[in-house]
């Protein structure tokens, strides 16, 4: 709860931002329309004028995003499932059709000052200094702008940030034309216009394509190939499917299936989803993604697992699994556990019933045969039983585990009454060479003695130790 707390609140602080910075950026853009139409106007000059009108155009184009950004802070709702981020690429997009207008009206002037011999303008100091003012403002509103964008991944400020980028480089079109007219180069304010119109082209070209992109779902640049990557490094992914990506605003989103080993529990599947998700948001922290995972039956896979596999499905407790080679035949034998309390004939059904789902899991023609045995309690109420039945069955035990002759060192004895008869647990020792199948075994015939000696005994629990070597 605290965590999205401090994750609402931060997007909370960054939504401000991107207020605050558009608002300031409306103020300046209308300062500056202001400034050079006036200059514009009392000069003479087209190229000024030119400027003031991207001004004016820039004025609009501003509020648009001011606008477009308070429409793209609002979370996602019933109809915007992936919230309102493309209010954004809308904004954009009409600022991308206003610059491609205005720069093919300010081309067709400076053609026609061009045919007249240049125009008669005055490049009066008012106008020197209201470009060197809006230089000023600009560069100081590009860097703000950038900034906010970087930080908040607002697709509409990037924009404005790029467009007043380029109204730098036209405010330095216009002042090499203003100059040149004070050396008696008349033609240099029309030339300057068109230098104009080809910086604002520019920027709505940059701008529109950039727009498109996100308005048609295109995948963000490389992400596809490094998300790709990503995923392919997370323990337990076999192989990455299919994965789509789209912007939306500020945000991306996409779907991806990965492929897991079938024989995964759902725990771990579900752990390999969240871990492919944190990967992924530690690089790219404003990606939602759907994930798929799918099972796929690989190569590697043993008749064992495969066996185990199917009893999970089922939910059918099995050991003592034994799988034989009969010609060109499977054979199949094991030990599978139901509720003692079950009737035959249910028992019988489950057991054939899993031995049709292991036919279907290895062929039609696979020989299996399955063992019922009753399902052991594993949930006794019980108490510590008295001492001297304790000391009676510890000897016991001593006595038949030296009978064996592997089993050694008969130790931490525990005795426990229940209502369904003794429970006992013990450790001992073996030689550390020895296998595992034949340790089995010894403490296999030592409980087996040990019942028959004591039928009030229901459970043994032996747990074997390699011998310690004897310090020298």
């Amino acid at each position: 709860m605290q965590t999205n707390a401090i994750a609402t609140a931060g997007q909370d602080n960054a939504n401000t931002r991107k207020e605050r910075v558009a608002l300031f950026s409306i103020l300046a853009s209308a300062g500056i329309t202001v400034g050079k139409l006036v200059a514009g106007l009392l000069s003479g000059s087209l190229a000024l004028l030119s400027e003031a009108a991207h001004a004016l155009v820039d004025t609009g184009a501003t509020i648009i995003t001011y606008f477009a950004v308070r429409a793209a802070n609002k979370p996602a709702d019933r109809e915007h499932h992936y919230g309102h981020g493309k209010f954004e690429s809308l904004a954009a997009l009409a600022e991308t059709v206003i610059l491609f207008m205005l720069s093919g009206v300010v081309v067709v002037q400076a053609i026609e000052r061009l045919a007249e011999g240049g125009g008669h303008f005055e490049p009066t100091p008012l106008a020197f200094a209201v470009l060197l003012g809006s230089i000023a403002v600009d560069v100081n509103r590009v860097r703000s702008l950038r900034k906010v964008a970087k930080e908040t991944g607002s697709q509409a400020l990037a924009a404005d940030a790029l467009h007043f980028a380029s109204d730098l480089a036209g405010s330095g079109m216009v002042l090499l034309g203003l100059g040149a007219a004070v050396f008696g180069f008349r033609y240099g304010d029309a030339l300057a216009a068109i230098g104009v119109a080809g910086f604002i082209a520019i920027a709505g070209w940059r701008l529109g394509r950039q727009t498109l992109d996100t308005l048609l779902d295109a995948a963000p640049k490389g992400a596809s190939d490094r998300i790709a990557a990503l995923v392919a490094q997370v323990p337990g992914v076999v192989e990455l499917g299919e994965l789509r990506l789209r912007s939306g605003g500020a945000e991306s989103f996409g779907e991806m299936t990965v492929f897991v080993s079938r024989t995964l529990s759902l725990d771990r599947a579900a752990l390999i989803k969240e871990q492919i998700l944190r990967t992924i948001q530690a690089e790219y922290p404003r990606t939602s993604l759907t994930i798929v995972v799918v099972p796929r039956a690989l190569d590697n896979e043993t008749v064992f697992d495969r066996i185990m596999l199917t009893a999970t499905r089922r939910r059918v407790p099995v050991h003592h699994v034994t799988v034989q080679d009969i010609g060109p035949r499977m054979s199949i034998g094991l030990d599978i556990e139901v509720d003692g309390r079950m009737s035959l004939e249910a028992a019988h059904g489950l057991a054939s019933g899993f031995e049709a789902a292991l036919r279907d899991e290895f062929g039609a023609d696979t020989e299996v045969e399955t063992h019922i045995e009753p399902l052991r309690v594993a949930h006794l109420a019980g108490q510590e039983a008295a001492a001297d039945i304790v000391r009676s069955i510890a000897a016991l035990i001593a006595d038949i585990a030296a009978a064996t002759g592997r089993l050694l060192d008969v130790h931490d004895v525990r005795v426990r009454s229940t209502p369904a008869g003794l429970v006992v647990m013990y450790h001992c020792r073996a030689e550390p060479a020895l296998d595992v199948q034949h340790v089995h075994d010894s403490m296999d015939r030592l409980e087996h003695k040990l019942r028959i000696e004591r039928p009030d005994i229901i459970r043994a629990v032996g747990h074997a130790e390699p011998m310690t070597p004897v310090a020298t």
